[in-house]
């Protein structure tokens, strides 16, 4: 569902991070939400919310100020 979305995301160790308009990445999080639902008798699931206006690209952004800060990439 989210590789299909065709927003920007990573997936890592703790969860998925998804990049988009807020109508976008909610629509995607209630898919995921109704797929999982159809087989789970329980579903946990956390949202966080980070919004700056004008800006795009932050999921890669973020990570590349802080390897600038530490002076060498990180694991990614």
């Amino acid at each position: 569902i989210i590789a299909r979305s065709g927003l920007d995301y990573r997936c890592h160790a703790m969860g998925s991070s998804l990049e988009g308009e807020f109508d976008q990445v909610i629509d995607v999080v209630r898919q995921c939400f109704q797929a999982m639902a159809e087989d789970c008798d329980r579903i946990e699931c956390s949202v966080k919310l980070d919004y700056r206006k004008g800006h795009q690209g932050r999921l890669e952004s973020k990570v590349a100020s802080v390897e600038r800060h530490l002076g060498r990439a990180i694991n990614r």
